[in-house]
């Protein structure tokens, strides 16, 4: 398995609870940077909490990222350049919303990684902002995005939205990655409007290694993705039964 990341800022719940219920089923998990130098570090807000306290990321997300620090594999990441795309049987690409993430949702080296991996047929699976990473990566045979006639979905406008209008006054454009919301930037790149499935409205509760019934994913062959680290236990559990069948 291999789960790129930026040096910084990523979502604590998006890498965490993937990194540990794919471990605990058996999985070996690499992770990579820009350069693979440095351990990357979470999205430090989040573990804190945003606003008071309030926002952050749920306990037991918490808990595995604190295990995490201590996982050789993630401490000694590979840099981009050196991933081998055919030595991967999974990957998947976590979101996040602050600045760092720009270093990993801009990047035309994980892209070409990326798309070379795409012409695999393994399982990928993409959640929150790293549904980015497909709608921006061009097929070669064709020139359209890798997204182009395929189905998904991503962080809702509404959600995005919501989370810069609650904090804006105390955190600036923190929850705003980029002028164009993530899901119109994910629709322009997909062949037909009901390609997009945004999925149950949903504000706060998030679903638990034992609850799934707020979380929502859209699976499409061996394509998995998910909306927001709301939806992070369903997702890797579902990815993990991609990976053994």
């Amino acid at each position: 398995m291999l789960i790129p990341v930026p040096d910084r800022d990523f979502d604590v719940t998006e890498v965490a609870v993937p990194w540990r219920l794919l471990t605990r089923a058996g999985h070996r998990v690499r992770f990579a940077t820009e350069h693979g130098t440095d351990t990357p570090s979470a999205d430090q807000r989040v573990l804190d909490g945003v606003i008071f306290g309030q926002l952050g990321a749920a306990a037991e997300p918490k808990q595995f990222y604190a295990e995490l620090l201590s996982d050789g594999e993630f401490r000694s990441p590979l840099a981009w350049a050196q991933v081998t795309p055919d030595d991967f049987d999974g990957l998947i690409l976590p979101g996040g919303h602050a600045p760092g993430m720009r270093q990993y949702l801009g990047s035309e080296l994980l892209r070409a990684k990326v798309a070379e991996y795409w012409t695999l047929g393994r399982p990928i699976g993409a959640i929150c902002h790293g549904v980015l990473v497909l709608a921006r990566t061009s097929d070669p045979t064709t020139g359209h995005s890798l997204l182009y006639g395929r189905r998904t979905t991503c962080l809702p406008k509404y959600m995005e939205r919501s989370a810069f209008v609650a904090t804006a006054w105390r955190r600036g454009r923190y929850y705003r990655t980029y002028r164009t919301y993530v899901e119109d930037e994910v629709r322009r790149a997909l062949r037909d409007a009901n390609d997009f499935v945004r999925g149950p409205r949903v504000l706060s509760k998030r679903g638990t290694d034992v609850d799934d019934r707020p979380a929502f994913f859209v699976e499409d062959g061996n394509y998995l993705s998910a909306r927001w680290p709301g939806d992070a236990y369903l997702f890797a559990k579902r990815f993990a039964h991609q990976l053994s069948s």
